[in-house]
């Protein structure tokens, strides 16, 4: 019974998230109420109230959502063996995948939330660069300052690069960009590992 009980979370929780991010491309994010995602997913308002506190939440939890599966990549690739350059920055690739495939959803997010976007993504994406950064530096050797500045750089240049790219246009596929983020960021992250 459980399992049947998480499938109907799982999809009521698609249902509110699907209304959310076509109602973010139509009104944007300041203009779009709880009652409209009510309406857009048919569910009642205990429902919403069920899941999410309110729309801040929900625009949120999406993000936790990425944040949760740029971590298991993150992990699987940290814990191969071998040459700590090519596990480093593993996720980077999926994060411009899933960029990519919300691209609208995006530019309606930034069109009114833009700061609140990009600090939000700025966030995810530090921890992220940071675990990696540690991960290929010797802590001994490598003081705590050096590796915040250097997460810092590598971060804000990310959360740049994914911006530039996704209001580009010709634009580059993900594989591309990924190529030219890790081209920029290797030799930096190669300046620290001792």
């Amino acid at each position: 019974m459980a399992a049947r009980q998480d499938r109907r979370v799982q999809r009521t929780r698609q249902l509110i998230r699907a209304a959310f991010r076509a109602l973010l491309k139509e009104k944007g994010y300041e203009a779009l109420t709880v009652q409209d995602i009510i309406e857009r997913a048919n569910i009642g308002r205990a429902t919403f109230y069920a899941h999410f506190e309110n729309k801040d939440e929900l625009f949120t939890s999406g993000f936790d959502e990425l944040r949760a599966s740029l971590k298991a990549r993150q992990h699987a690739a940290l814990s191969r063996g071998g040459d700590i350059a090519e596990h480093v920055f593993a996720f980077s690739l999926d994060m411009f995948v899933h960029a990519d495939e919300y691209r609208e959803v995006f530019h309606a997010m930034t069109a009114q939330s833009g700061v609140v976007v990009q600090r939000l993504l700025h966030k995810l994406l530090l921890e992220l660069v940071r675990d990696d950064v540690e991960a290929a530096t010797d802590r001994g050797a490598t003081n705590a300052l050096t590796v915040d500045a250097v997460a810092q750089f590598i971060a804000g240049g990310l959360v740049g690069l994914l911006i530039w790219w996704l209001n580009t246009r010709p634009r580059l596929s993900a594989a591309e960009v990924n190529e030219l983020f890790r081209s920029l960021a290797m030799p930096t992250l190669a300046a620290v590992v001792k």
